[in-house]
C-alpha cells in the first residue's frame, strides 16, 4: 500500500512541476509578445512615407500654377517659366529692378483703412 501511495504522491508531483514549468513558459512567451519593441522597419517606412509626400508636395507647389491673392492680381508660374522671366528680364537690370520694386509693393502693399465706426450721437 505504501508503494502505490508513494506511486501516486510521486506522479502527483511530477504532475504539479510539469504544470508549474508549462505555466512559467506560458507567461515568459506572453511578456515576449508584449514587450517586443516595434520593428524599426516600420518606423524608418513611416518616415519615408511622410517625407515622400512632402517631396510630392513640394515638387507639385514648384512645378504648377496657383492663385496667390485674386485681389491684387498675384498668380505663382512654375519654376521653369519664372527663372526663363528673371532672365530675360536681367537682360535691362534698371527695369528689371523697378518692376520687381513695383511687384513687391503691389504685393505687400497695406489694406486699405477700415471704414470708421459712426458715432452713435450722429
Amino acid at each position: 500500500m505504501s508503494n502505490s501511495s508513494s506511486r501516486t504522491s510521486s506522479f502527483v508531483y511530477f504532475i504539479a512541476m510539469l504544470g508549474a514549468f508549462l505555466i512559467v513558459a506560458g507567461l515568459v512567451q506572453l511578456m515576449k509578445h508584449y514587450t517586443a519593441p516595434t520593428g524599426l522597419n516600420t518606423v524608418r517606412i513611416a518616415e519615408r512615407r511622410k517625407a515622400l509626400a512632402e517631396t510630392a508636395t513640394a515638387s507639385q507647389q514648384l512645378n504648377g500654377y496657383s492663385v496667390i491673392d485674386p485681389n491684387k492680381g498675384l498668380y505663382q508660374l512654375r519654376i521653369d517659366q519664372a527663372m526663363e522671366t528673371i532672365v530675360r528680364e536681367s537682360k535691362n537690370p534698371a527695369a528689371s529692378r523697378s518692376n520687381m520694386v513695383a511687384r513687391v509693393e503691389k504685393a505687400f502693399a497695406p489694406p486699405p483703412k477700415a471704414p470708421e465706426k459712426p458715432s452713435q450721437f450722429e
